[in-house]
C-alpha cells in the first residue's frame, strides 16, 4: 500500500528518517564515499520540510520512501530510499509509477526529473525502465559526480 506521509508527525518523520540512514549508507558504500549528503539530514530536517513524502507499507511497517516537490508543470525526485530489509521487491518502481500517475492525474504534470550519482548504476537503470533519459552531468562542491534524468510527455 502507497500512502502520503505526513512528515510534520515526529513519529512519521523518524521512521522516513530511519528509512532515508539505513538506505544511503548503501548507497554512500555503493558511491565510494564517506560524505554523502543525504545522510547528514536530521529527523528536525524531514519534520520541517516542505516536500512531499510518500511511503510503500509491507503490511504495516513503512519499507520505501519517495520524496519529491512539484514546481508548475515539473515533478522533481528529491529522494527514493528503499529499506535494506526490502530490497529488490519493487517497492522503488511502485513508488515511481504511483507518484507519475497519481500526480499526474491531481495537477498538469508534464515532465519529472530526478538526479542521481553518475555511479549509482542500480537507479539509472531503474529511472530508465520508468522512462527517464540523461540529460545532465557535473560534480557538486561534495566531489561526487552525479547526473540529471528527465522524463517528458507525462500526460
Amino acid at each position: 500500500m502507497i500512502a502520503k506521509l505526513d512528515n510534520a508527525n515526529e513519529a512519521v518523520a523518524k521512521q522516513i528518517y530511519t528509512i532515508f540512514q539505513r538506505s544511503y549508507k548503501i548507497e554512500a558504500e555503493l558511491i565510494g564515499t564517506l560524505n554523502f549528503p543525504p545522510l547528514s539530514r536530521t529527523v528536525n530536517d524531514i519534520h520541517n520540510s516542505q516536500t512531499l513524502f510518500y511511503g510503500f507499507y509491507d503490511d504495516t511497517q513503512l519499507a520505501g520512501v519517495i520524496e519529491l516537490v512539484i514546481i508548475n508543470e515539473r515533478l522533481e525526485i528529491n529522494s527514493l530510499t528503499v529499506d535494506p530489509e526490502h530490497f529488490r521487491k519493487g517497492i522503488a518502481g511502485k513508488l515511481i509509477r504511483y507518484v507519475l500517475s497519481e500526480c499526474v492525474t491531481s495537477t498538469a504534470i508534464t515532465t519529472a526529473i530526478v538526479e542521481t550519482a553518475v555511479v549509482n548504476e542500480p537507479a539509472i537503470k531503474l529511472y530508465k525502465k520508468h522512462g527517464f533519459v540523461e540529460f545532465k552531468r557535473w560534480t557538486p562542491d561534495h566531489g561526487i559526480e552525479k547526473l540529471a534524468m528527465v522524463r517528458t510527455g507525462i500526460v
